[in-house]
């Protein structure tokens, strides 16, 4: 980290976390994080504040609870064996349809990282895979895709089910194929030697955050003081992850995550960094994290256009923008 980001990052923490509550009488508070995937650049702001001391200087010990195929971070939260979870935009107005209390407290991810991939300069536009000659390898019951079927004329026929093999994408210069922005670029790439077509869905229109901080509104109602020391450390975190030194941090993803490579990491930052995925839109006057009512009601207004979601949900109990929106960080970014 240099000595600018450094200076500023310190003074930052110390103004945004001596203004929090006192917790536990000056002993840290236990709380647990749990992702939504094996740990892995995507997450890497929250391993920042662990190791470089942020959320301790808040009051918090924040243990990271890694997601993966055989586990339901979800579940553990609304059992109470988790106090926060890694968790998207939809899924949070999924749980406001069947009453459940999960609420979005921050969007890490101002961007979906959901992409296409296509064979290079096999189509000039996004619109252009919308034909029937051209294949979709997606997954089944993938949200977005009912979002790109009424957005731009995708249809079920051209779709072909996705079993996270590339195979059959590489083979097929008539396809494209989904996949996430710092994962399949990286494998095909690797596996073929030529590098394919993105094609971020978010730039499509698409207009979910992703990567959200979610916990339960008792959680909220009880420990605000907690949920705000989470907010500003994750704050505080992505900005020295992405713009200071995330040695330390890198090294606890890859303890974590014993298949994570270094290469993979500096594919996924410079990926995060040149697309925006973190850093971009409203987030560059009101914060990284931020969330807007505006955004929300587009986002519904997208799902229930593409069937999704019933018109006539009170989505607000779905997120509280109330440790956000602050401008905390903005020092913090590169000029």
């Amino acid at each position: 980290m240099n000595n600018r980001i450094a200076t500023t990052a310190g003074l930052l923490a110390a103004t945004a976390l001596a203004g929090a509550p006192a917790l536990a009488d000056g002993h840290l508070t236990a709380v647990s994080f749990g992702t939504n995937w094996v740990a892995q650049a995507e997450h890497g702001g929250f391993y920042q504040s662990v190791v470089d001391g942020t959320y301790a200087e808040c009051g918090l010990d924040v243990t990271i609870v890694p997601g993966g195929p055989q586990v339901n971070n979800t579940a553990l939260m609304l059992a109470g064996r988790i106090d926060f979870y890694m968790g998207g935009h939809l899924d949070a107005y999924f749980a406001a349809a069947e009453g459940l209390p999960i609420v979005n407290v921050m969007a890490s991810f101002q961007k979906d990282p959901q992409v296409i991939l296509t064979h290079p300069d096999r189509v000039a536009s996004f619109e252009e895979m919308a034909s029937d000659d051209f294949t979709m390898i997606v997954q089944d019951s993938a949200v977005y895709y009912e979002w790109m079927k009424a957005a731009y004329g995708f249809t079920d026929e051209q779709r072909q089910s996705y079993t996270f093999n590339s195979a059959p994408f590489i083979v097929n210069t008539d396809a494209g194929q989904q996949g996430y922005l710092s994962s399949e670029p990286f494998a095909v790439e690797r596996e073929t030697g030529w590098a394919p077509d993105v094609w971020l869905i978010a730039d499509a229109g698409y207009g979910a955050y992703s990567t959200t901080i979610q916990t339960l509104r008792p959680t909220l109602e009880e420990r605000p003081e907690v949920v705000e020391c989470f907010v500003t450390g994750s704050i505080l975190g992505w900005y020295n992850y992405l713009y200071g030194d995330n040695a330390a941090a890198n090294e606890l993803i890859m303890t974590d995550n014993p298949d994570m490579t270094q290469e993979a990491i500096d594919f996924a930052i410079a990926a995060m960094l040149e697309n925006g995925i973190v850093d971009s839109g409203d987030t560059l006057e009101l914060g990284i994290g931020a969330m807007t009512e505006e955004r929300m009601a587009d986002f519904y207004e997208q799902m229930v256009s593409a069937g999704v979601l019933e018109d006539g949900l009170d989505y607000s109990v779905s997120y509280d923008l109330s440790y956000i929106n602050q401008g905390l960080g903005l020092d913090l970014r590169p000029e």
